[in-house]
């Protein structure tokens, strides 16, 4: 009986390794995003995605509003209202679009997975440029529409002003490329690829609308 009971006891750590809980994704992902990556792949784990993808997509539109100087024409409310939005709709459609590219060229690849699946692994690896949302707000709040503008003026506010915001820069920065390292890993997870082919797999759809557009604007010179 007692080797039994252990035996129970056993196999019952052994479930609860295999189980992660919604915090221990968010937090595993960081540090062991191979495990979570797989775990999420085996259970099909949709949990999050819808709201994963359209925060990624608010997060990339405040980086776009900010690169294209949109606060040279619009409000910085107008900004932010755009953003949210805007950004939350379009970010999630054009995932949902970027992994059906990425499950097409993977195809020619040899790929495993399939298009759901890596919207999975695309969705959770957006955590880290979400996460780069918070540091956004302080600078928000120090400089307001500058950040957003050609001219902004963002070294006015003071030291201690100066260093927040530079770091917040800074560590968007950093989070955003930890994105980029969890997309590739996630993509070599689910499509069964070495690292090398993973990114390969990641530019292809790019790649593709690229050289259909430069198609297409020379057929217009033509004519």
């Amino acid at each position: 009986m007692e080797l039994y009971s252990n035996s129970n006891n056993v196999m019952d750590d052994f479930e609860q390794q295999k189980n992660l809980s919604d915090w221990e994704i968010f937090t595993k992902i960081w540090i062991s995003p191979r495990k979570v990556f797989e775990y999420i792949i085996d259970r099909n784990y949709d949990k999050y995605v819808m709201t994963l993808l359209v925060l990624s997509g608010i997060s990339r539109a405040f980086g776009q509003a900010s690169k294209n100087n949109m606060g040279d024409e619009l409000s910085i409310g107008a900004i932010i209202v755009i953003c949210i939005f805007l950004g939350g709709f379009l970010g999630w459609v054009s995932y949902v679009l970027y992994a059906a590219f990425v499950n097409w060229t993977g195809k020619w690849l040899k790929g495993k997975g399939n298009a759901n699946s890596i919207l999975r692994i695309i969705a959770y690896s957006m955590i880290p440029s979400i996460i780069a949302l918070v540091f956004l707000i302080p600078q928000i709040i120090i400089y307001g529409s500058e950040i957003f503008t050609s001219d902004g003026d963002i070294t006015s506010a003071g030291f201690v002003s100066n260093v927040i915001v530079y770091l917040s820069s800074f560590l968007e920065f950093v989070l955003g490329i930890w994105t980029i390292v969890l997309c590739v890993i996630g993509i070599s997870v689910v499509q069964k690829f070495s690292i090398g082919k993973s990114i390969l797999n990641l530019l292809l759809p790019g790649l593709i609308l690229s050289v259909i557009v430069l198609f297409i604007v020379s057929l217009t010179k033509m004519f």
